[in-house]
C-alpha cells in the first residue's frame, strides 16, 4: 500500500471514528408519550442502522473533499521532497569538501597557513548554513504535517455535521427512536439498514 493510499485511508478512518463517537442518536421531532409501548411481535423496532464507512465512500461531498485534501497533500509532499533532495546534494558536496580539506591538511598541501585558515572558515560557515537549512526543512515538515491534520479535522467535522443534520431532517417525524452506526453492534438482523437510502438522500441534497 503506497503512502497516498495510507493517507486516504487515514482520512476516512478518522471521519468514521468521529461519526462513530457522535453515535447518531437522533432526537424525535414529533411529540410522543414517554411511556409509549413498542410493538415487537412481527414488527421491527423503531431503530435504524447506517454504515458510516459506506456513506463516506459514496457520499459525493466526502469523495470530493477527500480528493481535494489529497491533492493538497501531494503538492506539499512534492515541495518537501524537492527541498530535501536539494539539501542532500548540497550536504554531500560539503562532506566531500571537508574530506578534501582534511587530506590537504594531512599532506601539508596548502601553500600558506592563511589559505588553510580561509578554507577552514569557509567550511565552518557552510556547516552553519546547512544546519540552518536542515532546521528550516524540519520546520517546514512539521508545518505541513500540522496543516494536514488541521484540514483533516475540519473535513471530519464538516462531514459529521452534514450527515448528522441530514439524519435529523430525515427523521423529522420521529419515526425512528434511534439511528445508530452499525459498527457499534455485535450482531444485527435484516430490515434495519437504511444506508443506501441515506447515501441517495445525501447526494441528492448535495447536488441541489
Amino acid at each position: 500500500m503506497n503512502k497516498i493510499q495510507i493517507i486516504i485511508n487515514s482520512v476516512l478512518a478518522a471521519a468514521v471514528v468521529a461519526l462513530f463517537i457522535i453515535f447518531f442518536t437522533v432526537t424525535p421531532r414529533a411529540k410522543k408519550p414517554v411511556t409509549q409501548e413498542v410493538v415487537v411481535d412481527g414488527d421491527l423496532l423503531p431503530i435504524a442502522l447506517i454504515n458510516t464507512d459506506s456513506i463516506l465512500k459514496h457520499y459525493t461531498l466526502a469523495v470530493e473533499s477527500t480528493d481535494k485534501l489529497m491533492s493538497a497533500y501531494e503538492a506539499s509532499t512534492v515541495q518537501l521532497d524537492t527541498k530535501g533532495r536539494a539539501f542532500q546534494k548540497e550536504y554531500e558536496t560539503f562532506q566531500r569538501d571537508v574530506m578534501d580539506f582534511q587530506r590537504k591538511v594531512e599532506a601539508n598541501a596548502f601553500l600558506s597557513r592563511e589559505r588553510a585558515e580561509s578554507e577552514q572558515s569557509r567550511l565552518q560557515k557552510k556547516e552553519q548554513e546547512l544546519m540552518k537549512k536542515q532546521q528550516d526543512l524540519e520546520n517546514l515538515r512539521q508545518k505541513l504535517s500540522n496543516d494536514f491534520m488541521e484540514q483533516q479535522a475540519e473535513l471530519t467535522a464538516q462531514l459529521a455535521d452534514s450527515i448528522r443534520q441530514y439524519l435529523h431532517d430525515y427523521n423529522a417525524d420521529g419515526h425512528y427512536h434511534l439511528i445508530l452506526n452499525d459498527a457499534a453492534l455485535m450482531d444485527k438482523v435484516a430490515g434495519y439498514d437504511i444506508t443506501l437510502e441515506v447515501i441517495d438522500g445525501l447526494n441528492a441534497r448535495y447536488q441541489k
